[in-house]
């Protein structure tokens, strides 16, 4: 914990105002919004260069994040902040919501227990575990449309609704940042209940077929004694897309390299996965089936909990995820907050039951749905639980145990309990959110029900579940390997819905495609693969061949897809009058019939033909936009009290929804790219001026949402030309080309076809923020075009250099032109983003490091802003043979990890601290070399990571050993040489050979032991040659793989360089003598 920490921060919730206090002590519900101070580590600077991340491994889907700008550094300094908070109370439960942080829940508070049941974190401390950089522990997170939310450090619009029977509700609304859906989230409470209820609606407002997920991620404060409990039924578990799965709750395997049996072994109910405690390492596990909607967590020593809720017909998802009790999780708990210690996340998961596991919105479509949590206290982890009551049962020594709280108070409930064999009895309570009902009855409980009057509230019964070991998840077989056709198109249909970061689809529709030139389904996917990376004129291609092939004995094909994107392509090639006809024949299919006839509406009143268009969103009225387009029809057919009631209407009606806002001439919303879609839908209805009003004012807003008034600027001017107002279009792009391009990433195809427009009239801005979209939609040939058209126009931009240097890259272009682009853009700006770049492409191109390190050196600033280049440093000073200065680092500067980039720092000082006790030894000093060596067993605090058992600490303690030996102590040498070779029940997942296991090797020969030695030797040398034998592939499951971030390197020529390796470690292992370690 640093010293800053020491300052022991508090949030203090604000007494309800008086009005507020009124409602309270009449038992209603209090709802206010009031700002609350918050210790707060602020995060740095958004990167002002784009992101290209499509390669990157997130939560097991792709961590794409542009056009979102990273955030990669955090302030080690906590400052007071005033955060605007929305404050929900009643008689049990207080909430606390923080719309500027993706609406969350921060505070959920059991007014009767004295109880957080939601983790309480007393600071904002973000770590860097968001897509984009920051991200914060505890309340409840809603993650949508992937993990972890990438809105999640960024502000959403909300309201305050009060109902008629006294609820109140808070809603949050926002446009998310990667695929512009709409999310509205509404947290409830209600008079007389402990129930949290949340609604949500999430809506597909772009023109094709979204992916998404929805995760609510819950926080609960944890130590040895908290429990996570799930259903009666639950037997199985799964780790991330299902790759391992274990036994519940007491794991039956190694999990996640711990060997949960032995553990048991050694020390009763280790194996207990459901206790926190009991997990040593960063863990997850989602059930694999359950016929209930519940689930939870209980505090043994606070002797109290909570309980989620929700239809399990579209609520699958349940899953508990922790740091681990180990010093990986004390690191991230260091990391995450200053005093208030682990948590687990017990997460609910709507249309989905696994990470990554993505379900379908439609064009157009909403879908809706409930979740709900309540407090629980003094009954222990619970059986069963619905939303009006939570039941446990434990049977012990011939008696039965029930405990009973419900949401509601009932002054007159009965607890029934049947007994094994055949008896029953009936017990009166009084039970309620501060009432527990506590039963004890004679005899082994085989069912419970709780009922008060004619309800029944919760019912119980025993499930002696067998369920046969659900099925684990592997990886697709290569698509010539594959047999059929319909597995083919599966399988490409699953990486695209996954977005599988390192299997791509296209493979898979080629080989389809080469068996059947005409596969409708392979041409459709294809045609809307090309249609998203605005290459129009492919998908119209594979489109056109789609509806031929569909129409060739059925001329009314049962889906409309074809017919829609085909139309949505013609549109954009200013075919109108194809694409309407393309429309029309879609919405003869029911479920392409809605987004199809908002199609044809834009198209007519884009021609002039109001009354068609009035007609045809009339047919779409159930989509948002539909309703939008009737306004502006109306005002085009003169109709305007009826366009201005109308608007009301719907402002009235959902006030948060931004383009309606702003269609009514309302407050900007929060996120400033939520008017460039206003802008963009109502210029496609050919609604310029509406277009041009709704974006006239300069946009700004949070950082995080990168800068983007030079898009703001090209797409005015797009369509200020579309109108005829070419001053007005000149003048714009003037205006963006006098702006600098850096945190400005225009995405979608509305952007697209605006730049294109803007690079054609000679604006540099337009130029070069075209090359970003192209890059980021993996047209890297097309960007690297566009890019040196933007310098033939006279782009100095940084931004412009180095997309291009990466375009030219990616294209196999030479890497000296990219390092001149490099030194020409530092040469103008020295941001560390470019220092580090550079970096890597001369560590790609084998510059010698002596020259990388002196390239480095001479930008001090940078070295001082990044931790990767902190680290790139120290490597180099060590080959370098400048300990010292190496250590002076490492023992020096606080290091904040990504994480799934641990162990990078830990590695480095690892190495400095060999090499620096190594140095000692030489001189003589053996004791100084032992106190450093044995005073980094465990990781310090300032490197930000704990050490992984699975890590093995072999050539630690290998010098270690040495370094006792030369002080004359042989007992302790070989302690160390011991441990160097030691397993443990903690890591035994399998681990191939690497060049750590080389220390291994010498520990057995240190030892004497000549047979362990040569079996290391040996694997060594295997592992060379399955190197070298194996096809280079990226692991299907991998987690991380961050050296693909930047420059997709030659993995092949990677694996020859380190089986060269391991084979000269194997060589030297076997001519090293065992007593003088020199290696």
């Amino acid at each position: 914990m640093n010293d800053d920490a020491a300052a022991t921060s508090r949030i203090h919730l604000p007494d309800a105002p008086a009005d507020q206090r009124a409602l309270l002590k009449a038992g209603g519900v209090a709802c206010w919004a009031e700002d609350v101070v918050i210790d707060t580590y602020e995060p740095g600077d958004p990167d002002p260069y784009p992101a290209f991340l499509d390669r990157r491994v997130y939560q097991g889907s792709s961590g794409r994040l542009y056009p979102l700008p990273m955030i990669e550094s955090i302030s080690h300094e906590k400052q007071p902040r005033a955060w605007r908070a929305i404050h929900l109370e009643n008689a049990y439960v207080r909430l606390m919501l923080l719309p500027e942080l993706g609406g969350r829940i921060h505070i959920g508070y059991d007014k009767v227990a004295g109880y957080d049941f939601f983790y309480r974190n007393n600071v904002i401390k973000p770590a860097l575990v968001g897509l984009a950089g920051p991200w914060i522990s505890g309340g409840v997170e809603f993650n949508w449309p992937q993990h972890h939310r990438p809105a999640t450090f960024l502000p959403v619009d909300s309201r305050i609704e009060r109902e008629d029977d006294g609820a109140a509700v808070v809603w949050h609304s926002d446009l998310d940042p990667l695929q512009r859906m709409r999310g509205v989230h509404g947290v409830r409470l209600r008079p007389g209940s402990s129930l949290v209820e949340l609604d949500v609606r999430l809506h597909n407002r772009t023109d094709v077929p979204q992916t998404f997920l929805w995760w609510a991620n819950v926080a609960a404060r944890s130590h040895e004694r908290y429990q996570s409990f799930f259903p009666d039924d639950v037997r199985y578990v799964a780790d991330h897309a299902r790759r391992a799965i274990t036994a519940f709750p007491r794991a039956d395997r190694p999990y996640y390299g711990v060997d949960y049996p032995a553990l048991a072994a050694e020390r009763a109910d280790a194996d207990r996965i459901d206790v926190y405690s009991n997990i040593p390492v960063p863990t997850s596990y989602m059930i694999t089936d359950t016929e209930d909607g519940f689930f939870g967590g209980y505090d043994h020593t606070a002797d109290a909990g909570f309980v989620h809720w929700a239809d399990p017909a579209i609520s699958p998802g349940k899953k508990q995820w922790t740091w681990g009790d180990g010093p990986i999780g004390r690191a991230w708990d260091d990391q995450l907050t200053d005093t208030d210690g682990p948590y687990v996340e017990l997460m609910a998961g709507v249309y989905t039951d696994n990470q990554p596991d993505f379900a379908w919105l439609l064009p157009g479509e909403t879908k809706t749905f409930s979740q709900h949590w309540f407090p629980i206290h003094a009954i222990g982890p619970v059986r069963q639980a619905t939303t009006d009551a939570a039941v446990s049962v434990t049977s012990e020594g011939g008696r039965s145990r029930v405990g009973v709280l419900a949401t509601r108070a009932h002054g007159a409930a009965r607890v029934e309990v049947e007994i094994e064999g055949g008896d029953s009895e009936s017990v009166d309570v009084s039970i309620g959110p501060d009432a527990p009902g506590l039963v004890e009855v004679a005899g082994t409980a085989r069912a419970v029900s709780v009922v008060a009057g004619d309800d029944e509230l919760v019912r119980w019964v025993r499930r002696d579940t067998d369920a046969g070991e659900p099925w684990a998840a592997t990886a697709p077989e290569p698509p010539e390997a594959i047999t059929g056709t319909d597995e083919l198109l599966l399988t490409a249909t699953h990486l695209l819905q996954y977005r599988h970061p390192t299997r791509s689809p296209l493979p898979y529709l080629r080989e389809a495609l080469r068996r059947d030139p005409g596969d409708a389904r392979a041409r459709t996917m294809l045609g809307a693969w090309h249609l998203a990376r605005a290459e129009y004129e492919a998908a119209r291609e594979h489109l056109e061949a789609a509806v031929a092939r569909e129409t060739r004995r059925n001329l009314n094909p049962r889906d409309g897809e074809a017919h829609y994107l085909l139309g949505l392509a013609l549109e954009r090639l200013g075919e109108r009058a194809e694409a309407d006809r393309r429309f029309a024949r879609a919405a003869w299919n029911a479920a392409w019939a809605a987004p199809a006839s908002l199609a044809r509406a834009r198209l007519a009143l884009a021609g002039g033909r109001p009354a068609d268009a009035l007609r045809l969103a009339d047919a779409a009225v159930g989509i948002p936009e539909a309703r939008r387009l009737r306004v502006l029809a109306l005002r085009r057919l003169g109709r305007a009290d009826e366009a201005t009631a109308l608007l009301q209407a719907l402002v009235a009606a959902d006030p948060l929804d931004p383009l309606t806002v702003l269609l009514a001439g309302g407050e900007a919303p929060a996120d400033p790219r939520a008017a460039l879609d206003a802008g963009a839908e109502f210029a496609r209805s050919g609604e310029f001026d509406a277009a041009l009003a709704a974006t006239a004012t300069a946009v700004g807003g949070v950082a995080g949402f990168g800068r983007l008034e030079p898009v703001r600027r090209v797409v005015r001017a797009a369509w200020a030309d579309a109108a005829g107002l070419t001053d007005l279009a000149a003048a714009e792009r003037a205006a963006a080309d006098a702006l600098g391009l850096g945190g400005a990433f225009p995405a979608g195809l509305d952007e697209h076809d605006a730049l294109v427009a803007g690079a054609a009239a000679g604006s540099t801005a337009a130029a070069g923020m075209l090359g970003a979209w192209l890059l980021d939609a993996g047209r890297d040939a097309d960007a690297r075009a566009t890019l040196l058209r933007g310098r033939e126009l006279g782009s100095e931009d940084p931004v412009v250099l180095r997309n291009l240097a990466l375009a030219t890259v990616r294209t196999g272009g030479s890497p000296d032109d990219a390092v001149a682009l490099y030194e020409d853009a530092l040469a103008r700006r020295a941001d560390p983003r470019l220092v580090l770049e550079r970096d890597l492409l001369a560590q790609l191109t084998g510059t010698d490091a002596a020259t990388r390190l002196a390239l480095l050196e001479r930008h001090p600033a940078a070295l001082d802003a990044r931790d990767d280049l902190a680290v790139a440093r120290i490597g180099l000073l060590l080959d370098a043979g400048r300990l010292d200065d190496a250590w002076r680092i490492l023992t020096t500067r606080t290091f904040r990890p990504f994480e799934g980039g641990e162990g990078v720092v830990i590695a480095a000082y690892d190495r400095a601290a060999c090499l620096l006790a190594r140095r000692a030894c030489d001189e003589g000093r053996a004791d100084a070399a032992v106190a450093l060596l044995t005073e980094g067993i465990d990781a310090p605090a300032n490197l930000g990571e704990g050490r992984h058992p699975a890590v093995p600490q072999a050539e630690r303690f290998v010098a270690l050993g040495d370094a006792y030996r030369l002080a004359g102590d042989e007992a302790a040498a070989r302690s160390a040489w011991e441990r160097a070779r030691a397993t443990t029940p903690l890591a035994v997942a399998p681990r191939p050979a690497d060049e750590a296991t080389f220390w291994i090797g010498i520990a057995h020969a240190r030892l004497g032991d000549g047979a362990a030695a040569e079996a290391v030797w040996a694997a060594l040398d295997a592992r060379a040659a399955q190197l070298e034998a194996t096809p280079d592939e990226v692991d299907y499951f991998a987690t991380s793989l961050p050296e693909l971030l930047v420059f997709d390197l030659d993995t092949a020529e990677r694996r020859r360089r380190l089986a060269d390796r391991l084979r000269a470690l194997a060589a030297d292992g076997r001519a090293l003598s065992p007593v003088r370690m020199d290696a």
